[in-house]
């Protein structure tokens, strides 16, 4: 709709919405399968270029474990309440593992289904290349309390987290309170590093990624959020990338909202017109 009252399309017109008079063409219809847009801009206090995906961070994505989650396995398993855990969490950082070692021990039974499992084995396992992870129990994290534990099935971290009125990501790995965003950064010769914030891709579970019988990201029924992402993940974007460039990129992604996006990949195919 226009200032001046609603414009009739033509023939020779293709699809498209109509904002301040301007009429922009069907992005959906236009764009190449998969296509996301981008911003990037220069950090304010490093030398860092910044780059995130404004589609995934506009998109109404939300976790939906336990409402359609079906699961990271090779057939869908949305009866065991596994999510995205069955498979244990990679540690990112020394600071990381003490952060989860420590939570761990202020775990209560109501709290932990595998609380004893624990206590005698510990909380961790280590790969052949010496990377650490979370020790896997019955086939999934340690972490994870299964369906029948009478506290409800789902992270044990993220239930502590919520009855103490804290952040998630105050004790949960890394790795899983940031998905399904991911950074990573990239030094060039001189030094400069360029942060890429994006989603969390099949790609970026190694070859095993191409087996789940799903993903979220994928998925249209994950997309049904009230809000965007970059609003209900404030706090993970806050703690990925700093409280100034969050300000920043929130400045632009509020005003952006207002405008013609280009819809996210998963939902696409329902809103191309012809």
């Amino acid at each position: 709709m226009s200032q001046g009252g609603k414009r009739r399309r033509g023939k020779g017109d293709r699809a498209g919405s109509e904002r301040d008079g301007a009429v922009f063409p069907s992005l959906a219809a236009d764009a190449p399968a998969g296509a996301h847009e981008w911003v990037s801009f220069e950090d304010p206090d490093e030398e860092r270029t910044w780059i995130f995906d404004v589609t995934f961070l506009l998109s109404r994505w939300a976790c939906i474990f336990g409402a359609g989650c079906q699961g990271v396995l090779t057939g869908p398993a949305a009866e065991l309440s596994q999510g995205c855990c069955s498979y244990g969490a990679h540690f990112t950082s020394a600071h990381d593992v003490e952060r989860v070692r420590a939570a761990a021990k202020t775990l209560t039974p109501d709290q932990w289904q595998h609380r004893a499992a624990a206590r005698k084995g510990g909380v961790l396992r280590a790969q052949r290349d010496g990377t650490r992870m979370t020790r896997l129990v019955d086939g999934a994290c340690i972490f994870l309390n299964r369906p029948g534990f009478p506290g409800g099935s789902g992270c044990a971290l993220h239930r502590a987290a919520l009855e103490r009125d804290q952040l998630p990501l105050e004790l949960k790995p890394d790795v899983c309170w940031q998905l399904p965003l991911r950074r990573e950064d990239q030094a060039d010769a001189a030094g400069h590093v360029t942060s890429t914030v994006t989603q969390w891709d099949r790609r970026h579970w190694g070859d095993g990624g191409a087996e789940f019988h799903w993903w979220c990201t994928e998925a249209p029924e994950a997309f049904r959020a009230e809000r965007a992402v970059y609003r209900h993940m404030a706090a993970e974007l806050v703690a990925m990338v700093g409280p100034l460039v969050f300000d920043s990129l929130r400045s632009y992604l509020d005003a952006r909202e207002a405008t013609v996006t280009l819809p996210h990949p998963a939902l696409r195919p329902k809103r191309q017109l012809d």
